[in-house]
């Protein structure tokens, strides 16, 4: 008798080691849930090749909050909200650094070429066929090379509405030069040295001058303002 019952219990517990093996052949890996740049995670549930996870896990990470109405829930995340975005959208109006760099060293070589062009008009220097006159046209071509350069680098909106304002003032320098050497060449430029303050009783080398400040100080703060004086 006692030979059939150790028989029986082996019968009834081979199937169930099997189960135990069958079953730890099948179960998967544990898989969880993080969220870049928030701590922590949550357990997933996959049921049908879909995952789940619980929404109040997935607002515990992210430091959010759930809201419940009659049709939805909202999850909201902190740095989620419309300033955020705003900022984002700031960062993104800067300057590229390669234009920057590019359009500082342009406003440089515009100011050398007016500041000659200056010294030349008060001065009362001769232009034609003379070392100033050379002088000018080479500081002229290498501020053109400088814009150009600086378009080359313009890559975002930015950078296009900043170039906008640099190629202003080239042009406005470029025809100021034009308008006094062409008034030298014809011998009418003496209005432009009676005074002991030309400049100051010019109103489109005020223009230049003023432009010529506010983009100095715009091209190295990084980001786009709009100015009357470079229209």
């Amino acid at each position: 008798m006692a030979r059939i019952t150790k028989r029986t219990s082996l019968v009834i517990l081979a199937p169930l080691i099997l189960i135990a093996m069958a079953t730890a052949q099948t179960e998967r890996p544990r898989l969880t849930l993080s969220v870049q740049g928030y701590l922590g995670d949550a357990p997933v549930v996959q049921l049908q090749g879909r995952s789940y996870v619980e929404m109040q896990d997935l607002a515990r990470i992210t430091n959010g909050s759930l809201t419940f109405e009659k049709d939805r829930i909202i999850l909201a995340v902190p740095g989620c909200d419309g300033s955020k975005t705003d900022g984002a959208d700031a960062a993104k109006s800067g300057f590229s650094r390669s234009f920057m760099r590019a359009a500082i060293e342009a406003m440089a070589s515009i100011r050398e070429w007016g500041g000659i062009l200056q010294a030349t008009v008060q001065d009362r220097y001769p232009v034609e066929n003379a070392m100033t006159g050379n002088t000018i046209v080479a500081y002229q071509e290498r501020a053109a090379e400088k814009v150009a350069l600086a378009s080359a680098a313009a890559s975002n909106d930015s950078d296009n509405r900043g170039l906008e304002l640099l190629r202003n003032e080239f042009n406005s320098v470029q025809a100021w030069t034009d308008r006094f050497l062409k008034a030298r060449k014809s011998m009418t430029a003496e209005y432009m040295t009676l005074s002991d303050t030309p400049f100051q009783e010019d109103d489109q080398a005020q223009k230049i001058l003023q432009c010529g400040q506010f983009l100095a100080q715009m091209f190295p703060g990084g980001s786009f303002q709009d100015s009357a004086a470079c229209r």
